[in-house]
C-alpha cells in the first residue's frame, strides 16, 4: 500500500515524542471523501492526549498514533456513494475520535485523511487556506456554544474566558455578531486583540480576579479551571457553557459541572461538539461575508510539528497555531 507523510507519536509525553514519519495511506470506502491535505492547526485538547493525562481507558488506540483534528485541502477522490463534489473541490471541516475498523482514528496532520461528507463542506471562498484552516474547530465550538448550550439572546452580557485563544477568538466574535455586549477575559498581550474582536471590555485575567467583573447572562469558558468561581458571575437564570475542563482535576471539574444541574437555575454545561455539514456551511458563509475572521497565530511545516505543540504549551498565543502539510 501506499505511504504518505504524518505526525506520529510512538509514545506518550512531552512535545519531543512528536515527529514527521510515514503511514499508509488510507483506503476512500464508498461513503467517504479522500482529501489531500494544505493545513490543519493544533487544538489545546491533542496536547492533553499527546502527553497521556487521560485516563488510560479512553485511550485505546496502538502507537504509532497520528495528529490532527481539523483540516482544509482539496478533494483527491470520492467515494461511490458519494454526491455533490468533485475532484479538486476546496474543502474544510473537522474530524470526530471514533476509530476506523482497524481501530486506529484517523487524524488530518497527514498527506491525506479520509472523511464523511457529513463532516465538511467547501471551504469559504475569500481565504487561503492557511487563514481557513484557523476556523473549522473554533468556529464549530463556539457556534454550538453560543446557539445551542447557552441560547444567547440579542442584548445579553457575555463573559468570555481565554478569550485570546483558538475558540475564545471566535467566541468573542459570533457572541458580538449575535448581539451580545461582550467582555473578554484573557493574558495582557492579548487585550487590544481581543478588543479588535469585538470585545466591549478586556480585562488581564492575572490582575482581575472573578469578583471584580460584574454579573453576566452567559459565561463561556475555554480555560477550564475554578468554573465554580466563574459561575457564580451569572445573573439567576444565567447560562454557563465550559468548552474545556480542568485535567489535573477531572474529577473535582465533572463534579462541579454535574452539582451545578442538581443546585439552582445557573447550569455550568460542558459539552463536545460533533462535525456537522450544514454548521460547517454556515461558517464558510460568515468566513465569506466578513462577519468573524481567521486569526493566525504563527505556521510550522509538518517537520516541525513538535514545535508547534511547544509554541502552544508555552501559552500567549492569539488564534491558531497551523501546520502546512
Amino acid at each position: 500500500m501506499s505511504q504518505m507523510r504524518a505526525a506520529l507519536y510512538d509514545r506518550f509525553g512531552p512535545p519531543d515524542v512528536l515527529y514527521e514519519g510515514t503511514a499508509l495511506m488510507p483506503r476512500t470506502p464508498a461513503d467517504g471523501v479522500l482529501v489531500k491535505v494544505a493545513a490543519a492547526t493544533v487544538n489545546g485538547g491533542e496536547l492533553t492526549v499527546r502527553s497521556g493525562e487521560l485516563p488510560r481507558w479512553l485511550m485505546r488506540n496502538p502507537f504509532p498514533r497520528q495528529m490532527g483534528l481539523d483540516f482544509v485541502g482539496k478533494v483527491a477522490e470520492l467515494g461511490s456513494a458519494v454526491t455533490g463534489y468533485a475532484v479538486g473541490d476546496a474543502v474544510w471541516g473537522l474530524l470526530d475520535e471514533k476509530p476506523d475498523a482497524s481501530g486506529q482514528s484517523l487524524r488530518s496532520l497527514a498527506e491525506y485523511v479520509v472523511v464523511r461528507p457529513s463532516q465538511m463542506s467547501r471551504a469559504p471562498a475569500t481565504l487561503d487556506p492557511v487563514q481557513a484552516a484557523t476556523i473549522p474547530a473554533g468556529g464549530l465550538t463556539a457556534l454550538l456554544a453560543l446557539r445551542r448550550e447557552a441560547r444567547l439572546r440579542p442584548g445579553e452580557e457575555l463573559l468570555v474566558r481565554g478569550a485570546g485563544g483558538g475558540v475564545g477568538s471566535m467566541v468573542v466574535q459570533l457572541g458580538r455578531a449575535f448581539g451580545a455586549e461582550v467582555t473578554a477575559l484573557g493574558g495582557a498581550p492579548s487585550l487590544d486583540f481581543v478588543r479588535q474582536l469585538g470585545a466591549v471590555r478586556a480585562h488581564d485575567h492575572r490582575t482581575t480576579g472573578p469578583d471584580e467583573l460584574g454579573r453576566f447572562d452567559v459565561v463561556v469558558d475555554a480555560v477550564g479551571t475554578d468554573l465554580h468561581r466563574y459561575r457564580r458571575l451569572l445573573r439567576p437564570g444565567g447560562r454557563m457553557v465550559a468548552v474545556r475542563f480542568d485535567t489535573d482535576h477531572v474529577v473535582r471539574s465533572l463534579a462541579g459541572i454535574g452539582a451545578s444541574v442538581v443546585h439552582g437555575g445557573r447550569r455550568i454545561r460542558f459539552f463536545r461538539g460533533a462535525p456537522d455539514h450544514e454548521l460547517f456551511t454556515e461558517l464558510a458563509r460568515l468566513a465569506d461575508d466578513g462577519t468573524i475572521r481567521p486569526v493566525v497565530d504563527t505556521v510550522y511545516p509538518l517537520s516541525r510539528i513538535a514545535d508547534a505543540h511547544r509554541h502552544l504549551e508555552r501559552g500567549g498565543v492569539r488564534g491558531k497555531i497551523v501546520v502546512t502539510i
